[in-house]
């Protein structure tokens, strides 16, 4: 079994409060899992209102469908998603 894991930072901008931020990342979310069969989650800079990290994870089984499970994600979210992209990191290992 393969694990495709993706990390997220988006700058918000015109967020004011933890609602609104909270509303941004579950549109997000459930955007993906509507799309994909993965688990997202919030898990970095919860208390700032300025940034969004999101996590994603994927399972495959083999290397292959892993990578290309991993681009299909990172493609819907930078068509998708109206906040800016500042930093995606992407990591395929063997479980």
């Amino acid at each position: 079994m393969f694990i495709g894991s993706l990390q997220i930072t988006f700058r918000l901008h015109g967020v004011f409060s933890k609602k609104q931020k909270r509303g941004v990342a579950n549109s997000l979310k459930q955007k993906l899992r509507n799309s994909f069969n993965v688990s997202v989650s919030e898990i970095a800079e919860q208390e700032s209102l300025d940034f969004l990290v999101l996590g994603i994870i994927t399972l495959a089984t083999d290397t292959r469908s892993a990578h290309s499970a991993v681009q299909k994600i990172l493609n819907k979210v930078e068509a998708t998603a109206s906040e800016e992209i500042t930093d995606i990191s992407t990591e395929v290992f063997h479980a």
